[in-house]
């Protein structure tokens, strides 16, 4: 995936060797191909934010039903049959991971 980001000088940019920051092919856009991180210099996924997003638009996600076509039902009984063969966990977060996002139950 990649997240595209307006900008009113794209390519520009304090250090002009840096080669992960490119021009995006659609019109005043770029591409960071890597990490991003927003409140820490330590980003483990393509976007880290530590801190409140505010989205003005839509959010996109695979699950969501807008983004799927042929959608029908299902023989039941064969999912049923489908679900007891999964195997179920329960788990705690890591210490580290739970103080860092802010997770007081583990």
């Amino acid at each position: 995936h990649f997240f595209f980001f307006q900008a009113s000088n794209p390519g520009q940019f304090e250090n002009d060797s840096d080669v992960l920051w490119q021009r995006g092919h659609v019109p005043e856009t770029i591409v960071y191909h890597g990490r991003v991180g927003i409140n820490t210099d330590a980003p483990d996924e393509a976007l880290v934010v530590c801190g409140n997003a505010k989205v003005m638009g839509r959010v996109m996600h695979p699950s969501d039903s807008r983004a799927k076509q042929n959608i029908r039902e299902v023989d039941t009984n064969e999912q049923l049959r489908r679900i007891t063969q999964m195997r179920l966990v329960e788990y705690d977060y890591k210490p580290e991971f739970a103080s860092v996002m802010g997770i007081k139950n583990t």
